[in-house]
């Protein structure tokens, strides 16, 4: 069985999920879409609001929870699969 590589794996997950914190920021600040959602995050994303700059502090912080969290569930697998 294939094995994960954790840091890829991590870094992956990271990417993404902090590409669409700031998309999200973006796109709540443009047209008012996601606000509740946002309002939610905030409560755990300390300064994440639907502002440029709450976009970035939003994507730093998704990049850091998701990236974390991928190298938990990818070296979780790994043991498992054995």
């Amino acid at each position: 069985m294939a094995k994960l590589n954790v840091k890829a794996f991590g870094l992956a997950v990271g990417i993404v999920w902090g590409v669409g914190m700031f998309v999200l920021g973006i796109i709540a600040m443009a047209f008012g879409w996601g606000d509740r959602f946002i309002e939610i995050l905030s409560s755990l994303y300390i300064g994440y609001k639907a502002t440029f700059l709450g976009s970035i502090v939003g994507a730093i912080w998704g990049f850091i929870d998701a990236g974390i969290g991928g190298i938990i569930v990818a070296w979780l697998y790994n043991k498992f699969a054995k």
